[in-house]
């Protein structure tokens, strides 16, 4: 298998990694985690389903979903803690 990766060995690596560095490793799939659930949540709002059929139509969609996840994000964000946001107008 060229240039294929030996799955034991990738598993064994990332035990030795876990078990001798263990803080940092926890650091680092705390964010996968992270970054496992925005996806679900997205997911669950908008689909799992790219329409568009040109990559780059695809990859905008995409962040469009991402944009309005963050949207969404905030304005529960702005609900919940009681915020008063302020909308001035941008420098130019």
């Amino acid at each position: 298998m060229a240039g294929k990766a030996d799955p034991k060995k990738l598993w064994d690596r990332a035990l030795r990694f876990f078990r001798d560095h263990h803080d940092e490793f926890k650091k680092y799939y705390h964010q996968r985690s992270n970054v496992e659930t925005a996806f679900s949540v997205m997911k669950r709002k908008f689909g799992d389903v790219v329409r568009a059929k040109m990559p780059v139509a695809q990859e905008n969609e995409v962040l469009l979903k991402v944009l309005a996840h963050n949207i969404c994000c905030l304005i529960r964000a702005i609900y919940e803690l009681d915020l008063e946001p302020e909308f001035g107008e941008a420098d130019l």
